[in-house]
């Protein structure tokens, strides 16, 4: 019998990629998505991304979704609490480790390995330490499409906001920039791919610089699909 894992999902092209490598593997039974939104504004923070829409690819990925809600400027401690909550509700459930789509940030990778450990839980990196020149290229060719919704403008030039994460977006990135954003040059939203059933019908909607530092792209669906909900 397989042990129990929930990954932790952005909406974007790694956190897809970490649970195709998961399936792939069969190591584990990924059993759900957990993912963090900031309250009032009902989105993924940082990738900016709407509920609805990580709704839509939890079922196309045949997942419920467990949302932890964070307030507009919580601190840590709140952070840390909430997520606590969310992890003993999955320990209580069976669930011993929770997988990250992180490649090569140490200090990002020890505190989920303490935090974890704190709760009786481990933490697994399934694309930990992957080139990400190799990567990038190799979820472009498996089929894997995404479209960046954030970018860092103090990284990356605002105009990659809303452009679609193919061949021709890493070859125009320049050099410095990590071809997955590990560095937060990038968020993105990934819309296609073999973890789903079927594509994410979505259309680009209004772009936006937030903080005179973020431009972010909103991604819109153009139709509505059935979605299995978990908190």
């Amino acid at each position: 019998m397989k042990d129990k894992i929930a990954l932790c999902w952005s909406s974007g092209k790694d956190s897809a990629y970490a649970l195709h490598v998961l399936r792939r593997e069969g190591r584990y039974e990924v059993v759900s998505l957990l993912t963090t939104m900031t309250e009032g504004y009902d989105r993924v923070s940082m990738h900016g991304v709407q509920r609805e829409l990580v709704l839509t690819q939890a079922a196309a990925a045949g997942l419920p979704l467990r949302i932890v809600w964070i307030p507009q400027q919580a601190d840590n401690a709140i952070y840390e609490a909430r997520m606590a909550e969310a992890l003993m509700e999955f320990k209580s459930a069976g669930v011993s480790s929770i997988a990250f789509g992180d490649l090569f940030l140490e200090d990002l990778k020890k505190y989920r390995e303490d935090k974890l450990a704190a709760a009786g839980m481990t933490a697994v990196f399934p694309i930990w330490k992957r080139d990400t020149r190799e990567l990038a290229r190799q979820m472009v060719a498996e089929g894997f499409r995404a479209v960046l919704t954030c970018v860092d403008t103090q990284k990356l030039d605002a105009r990659f906001a809303g452009r679609e994460y193919d061949l021709n977006l890493l070859a125009d990135l320049p050099a410095g920039v990590d071809p997955c954003g590990e560095n937060g040059e990038f968020h993105s939203f990934c819309f296609a791919g073999p973890i789903f059933s079927h594509p994410l019908d979505i259309r680009r909607g209004e772009v936006v610089l937030r903080d005179e530092r973020f431009n972010f792209c909103d991604v819109l669906a153009k139709e509505a699909w059935g979605v299995r909900r978990s908190a």
